[in-house]
C-alpha cells in the first residue's frame, strides 16, 4: 500500500493521531457543490478561539483504500457538563483515520477549557457566535474533508469500536451511501437504558414524516453516511431550523438513495433535562414544512411496518454500563 507509507503515526493512544500526512489534500467537489469544503474558517463574529493540535499545526488525513476517513462532527454550546464524555469517545476509537472537528456557539460555561485540554487530538476547533445548532453544523460540514460523515452533539457519544464496523460496512459493500444501526438511550450517568434496532426505514415514509411520530425515529447518532449526499442540500433552509436538521438532511438523503439498517450498535443518546429535542410539538412542526402529504396508504404502510417491527426487534432488557458494552469486530 504506497498510500499507507506517506502517512505519519503521532499518538498511537488516540484515534485521530495515529494516520495523519503533512500533505494538504486535494479537494474535488462538483462546482455546484452545497458545502464548499476548506481547512480553515475566516473569522466570524465574537470569535473567542480557533486551534487544533492537527490541521493548525499542519497534519492533515486523507482516505485510504481499505481506510476511508470518517468525520465526527460535535457542535456545542455551554456543555462542560457533558462534553469530555463525548470527546473521548470519539479520539478512544479503536479505528485509526478518524478526523474530529468541534465548533462551538461562543460558549461561557468553560466548554473551551475541556475543548482545549484535548486539543491535541482534535483537528479542528472554532468558538464564536452562530445562529443555532444547524448554522454551526453547516460550518463543521464545510470543513469535513472524511468521505464518510457522522455528527454526534455533546453529551452523547459512540461504542468505543463503532467506527471499525462503519469502515468495514462501507469498504465492503460500495454500493451503500447511509446507515443507521441500533437506537441506543442512556440517563444521565450514562448507563443504557434501552437498546433498539431500528424499523425498516422506507423513502416513501420519510419523506412523509411519520418517523419518531407514528415509527421508531431514525436516530441521529447511530447514523452515517458519504459526504457526497450533502452536495445538494439547501443551505439557508437548513441553517433556518432549530430542531428538525436531522429530518432535513434524511429527508433530502431520501431521495438519492435507500437507508440501510445494520445490527450493529453505533451512537448513544444522552437524555439530560437541558437538550433542546425535548420540544416534541416544535420538531414536528418544522418537519411538517417540508415533508410530503400523507393520505391513507401511509397509515396502512405504517401499521403493517409497525406489526414488522415489533415481531422482530427485541428490546434488551439488562441495563449495563456504556463502558461494558462495545462493537463486534
Amino acid at each position: 500500500m504506497k498510500h499507507a507509507e506517506k502517512m505519519n503515526e503521532l499518538n498511537p493512544d488516540y484515534s485521530t493521531t495515529r494516520l495523519v500526512t503533512h500533505k494538504v489534500p486535494i479537494i474535488e467537489e462538483p462546482p455546484d457543490a452545497a458545502f464548499k469544503t476548506v481547512l480553515f474558517l475566516p473569522e466570524g463574529e465574537g470569535r473567542q478561539g480557533e486551534g487544533g493540535g492537527l490541521r493548525t499545526q499542519g497534519y492533515f488525513k486523507r482516505s485510504l483504500p481499505e481506510k476511508p476517513l470518517i468525520t465526527v462532527i460535535t457542535v456545542v454550546f455551554n456543555g462542560a457538563q457533558y462534553l469530555e464524555e463525548t470527546i473521548l469517545s470519539v479520539i478512544g476509537q479503536t479505528y485509526d483515520n478518524v478526523e474530529y472537528i468541534i465548533i462551538d456557539g461562543g460558549s461561557t460555561d468553560g466548554t473551551l477549557d475541556i475543548i482545549r485540554q484535548y486539543e491535541h487530538a482534535v483537528d479542528y476547533w472554532i468558538s464564536e457566535k452562530d445562529g443555532g445548532m444547524y448554522d454551526a453544523l453547516s460550518k463543521a460540514f464545510s470543513l469535513a474533508t472524511g468521505k464518510l460523515i457522522q455528527y454526534i452533539n455533546a453529551g452523547d457519544f459512540l461504542y468505543q469500536n463503532s467506527l471499525n464496523a462503519i469502515r468495514k460496512i462501507f469498504t465492503q459493500h460500495s454500493e451503500i451511501k447511509w446507515i443507521t444501526g441500533y437506537r441506543t438511550l442512556c440517563n444521565q450517568e450514562s448507563i443504557i437504558i434501552r437498546i433498539e434496532l431500528p424499523v425498516r426505514y422506507k423513502n416513501k415514509l420519510i419523506r412523509q414524516g411519520v418517523y419518531g411520530r407514528f415509527l421508531p425515529y431514525i436516530q441521529q447518532e447511530s447514523t452515517v453516511w458519504k459526504k457526497e449526499l450533502l452536495q445538494k442540500i439547501d443551505i439557508a433552509d437548513f441553517k433556518k431550523l432549530k430542531l428538525a436538521g436531522d429530518y432535513y438532511l434524511w429527508n433530502n438523503f431520501s431521495y438519492h438513495t435507500k437507508l440501510h439498517v445494520i445490527k450493529t450498535p453505533i451512537g448513544i443518546f444522552k437524555k439530560h433535562p437541558e437538550q433542546l429535542s425535548d420540544d416534541i410539538s416544535k420538531y414536528f412542526r418544522e418537519v411538517q414544512l417540508f415533508s410530503e402529504k400523507r393520505n391513507i396508504l401511509t397509515y396502512i404502510h405504517v401499521l403493517l411496518e409497525l406489526m414488522v417491527w415489533c415481531l422482530n426487534t427485541r428490546i434488551i432488557e439488562k441495563i449495563i454500563s456504556y463502558k461494558k458494552i462495545s462493537c463486534e469486530d
